[in-house]
């Protein structure tokens, strides 16, 4: 892989993981048209998403540093709570409440939505990598991504917030996202659309939407490196590949600032036109592809 191509990567990354385009989608078609080959498989695309990872941490990292104490307190509170049930002294010293904040309760409802996302992916991991070499499978699913931002921009305003959101909106999320690591599914147009759907308000919509990706990319580079070590990486591609990871960091910090101002203004439709254009287009080529 050559340095232009990494950039080229990395900038298509951080993109389309924010815009509600299709990363995984855009980087399959790149890949098939360009015949970029790697012999790391994965390991790239999972790299990218750990440079896009850095941008979530850039714009929300007030939210992210009251969500990691929050959990030191929460554990703090847990372990006195089965002191006191051990003790037997409950009625003495009572328990203390865990769910006292909107951020324990959001640090909650991202563990809950992280559970359908981790089983989903699992199953579907053997299918994800094998659909990505078919022009086919990435060309459907930027269709359905375009059917899910016209749903958004007609879904009516709602008014959830960390303090009303049930854990069954979780679960439907947290399976949504799952499904969308699927080639030409946009993770965050799906996830925005469900929380939407949801009746969640439309700045924690890109809010959850974001945060949520965090246990999910960390979880995908935690099973991709397990086998790093088998992979042979030449030592003089370490710098391509690191370009590639600052350009998707870079591009994603600002393209995360620019969806926090389209979705409130609901503004997906000229990216539901794009999305329903270039997967007409990659469905036809992928077509042509595969009776070849």
């Amino acid at each position: 892989m050559s340095l232009l191509q990494s950039v080229l990567l990395g900038l298509l990354q951080g993109l389309t993981e924010f815009l509600p385009v299709s990363s995984s989608g855009h980087l399959a078609i790149v890949k098939n048209i360009f015949h970029i080959e790697m012999e790391s498989g994965l390991l790239f695309d999972v790299l990218l998403h750990l440079g896009t990872l850095a941008a979530i941490v850039a714009v929300y990292y007030r939210d992210i540093w009251e969500m990691l104490c929050e959990t030191v307190f929460l554990l703090r509170d847990l372990c006195h709570n089965l002191f006191v049930w051990m003790s037997g002294r409950g009625r003495e010293n009572g328990y203390r409440r865990l769910v006292n904040s909107s951020y324990r309760k959001l640090i909650l409802l991202l563990l809950v939505s992280a559970v359908p996302t981790g089983l989903i992916g699992m199953a579907l991991s053997k299918l994800i990598e094998q659909a990505s070499d078919i022009l086919l499978v990435p060309g459907i699913g930027l269709i359905v991504t375009a059917v899910l931002l016209f749903v958004a921009d007609h879904t009516a305003a709602g008014d959830k917030t960390p303090k009303n959101t049930s854990w069954l909106n979780a679960v439907w999320i947290g399976a949504s996202q799952g499904v969308a690591a699927l080639p030409g599914l946009s993770r965050s147009g799906t996830t925005i659309t469900a929380c939407l759907l949801c009746g969640f308000d439309r700045k924690y919509a890109v809010k959850f939407s974001f945060l949520m990706s965090i246990p999910a990319v960390l979880g995908a580079a935690v099973l991709e490196c397990r086998d790093a070590a088998a992979l042979s990486v030449p030592t003089a591609e370490l710098g391509v590949y690191a370009a590639g990871i600052l350009t998707a960091a870079l591009v994603g910090y600002v393209c995360i600032r620019t969806m926090l101002v389209l979705v409130r203004q609901k503004k997906f439709t000229v990216f539901a036109v794009y999305c329903l254009l270039a997967g007409m287009l990659t469905t036809l080529a992928g077509a042509l592809q595969m009776k070849l």
